[in-house]
């Protein structure tokens, strides 16, 4: 059987890490898969298995792939579509219903949508519930990264319960774990040198890397630190700055797009999520899988859920500086549970993949 995924890019980001960890993850079941991409670009494409074949689409914009989805649709008839992130979610429905194909199609959501809204900049994306609800119904089964996610689709845009799934983002991969044994060639890591805190994650306001930064600085008044941030972002001249008025310049790293983040993670002694809102925060569950010990705040939706209200990891309120600053001391001093490790087998693979062939109706 022939499974298709679609999503914009793969531009480094949580949805798209997953995205390609299913198209690999099916592929190793049996399957044809086609990975779909309206433009293909990005640090991920050289993530892709050799089994998994790439469809570029060669669009400008999301909008602009309809036409070429809609013929690859009418050529291939693949057995099932899935798709993430929520512009793409609708050409993917209505190239569906313009080729008039039998694909089974499966959209996923990967974010809060009522807090996406709330902070978004343009007038289409407010626009989004209402679209949400009008098209959105067209899909076969609607995935929700987390529970939170689910009921939020709930509330916020009106879709029925019955049709959303929750399934959890297929985290720890075998790869993932090997490449995190890799040797790490880091001066802040050689024996000797202070603690290192690390976040990761696209330099946007959702985020909120200041607040990070900001606690980060009162940390410094209690014990030596070094602080690095991976991935890149419209914000990072904003963070730059921050940085530079903090006088932190000499023990905040901001190196952009790592290859590699693994070997930086397990060897990290204290990760943290300073965002505001989050779908389901795959770079929480993968420190938890490398061992290294976590703060996140408390943001909807995905940390408490993953953490189990504190049980694995250290919980503090959005964008309050001084508890994200007294969390990631304790969390240097005392790590709560050292086997978290052994908690997020449920986020494996296998575990996943087996999950959304169920819902896509795919038999292996």
């Amino acid at each position: 059987m022939k499974v298709a995924l679609f999503l914009p890019s793969l531009r480094g980001g949580g949805a798209e890490r997953v995205m390609v960890n299913l198209a690999n993850g099916f592929a190793e079941h049996g399957l044809q898969v086609d990975l779909v991409l309206a433009r293909a670009e990005g640090p991920y494409l050289n993530e892709i298995a050799q089994d998994v074949r790439l469809v570029d689409l060669g669009a400008k914009r999301v909008l602009r792939s309809l036409p070429g989805l809609i013929a690859y649709l009418r050529r291939e008839r693949p057995d099932a579509m899935l798709s993430a992130m929520d512009h793409a979610n609708l050409v993917a429905l209505w190239a569906r219903k313009i080729a008039g194909a039998p694909t089974r199609m499966v959209v996923s959501v990967h974010n809060t949508t009522s807090r996406t809204v709330a902070n978004a900049h343009s007038l289409k994306a407010r626009y989004m519930p209402r679209l949400m609800q009008l098209f959105y119904p067209w899909a076969q089964a609607v995935v929700a990264v987390s529970a939170g996610v689910a009921e939020d689709l709930v509330d916020f845009a009106g879709l029925p319960r019955n049709k959303i799934y929750v399934i959890y983002n297929p985290v720890v991969t075998s790869d993932m774990l090997s490449r995190a044994e890799q040797p790490l060639d880091h001066p802040w890591f050689r024996p000797g040198e202070p603690p290192v805190v690390m976040g990761a994650g696209r330099l946007t306001v959702q985020k909120d890397f200041p607040t990070l930064i900001r606690a980060f600085h009162l940390l410094r008044r209690e014990v030596p630190a070094r602080l690095i941030i991976i991935s890149e972002g419209e914000e990072r001249s904003r963070l730059e700055t921050l940085v530079q008025e903090l006088k932190l310049d000499h023990d905040v790293a901001l190196p952009g797009f790592v290859s590699n983040p693994y070997n930086l993670m397990k060897h990290a002694d204290v990760f943290v999520l300073s965002s505001k809102w989050e779908g389901l925060p795959t770079v929480l569950i993968e420190a938890l899988a490398l061992g290294t010990s976590v703060v996140s705040t408390d943001c909807p939706s995905g940390p408490a859920e993953i953490l189990e209200n504190g049980k694995w990891g250290r919980l503090v309120p959005v964008g309050d500086v001084p508890a994200m600053a007294t969390a990631i001391l304790d969390a240097m001093r005392d790590r709560i549970n050292p086997n978290a490790s052994k908690y997020t087998k449920k986020f494996s693979m296998n575990s996943v993949v087996r999950e959304y062939l169920k819902v896509l109706e795919i038999d292996t």
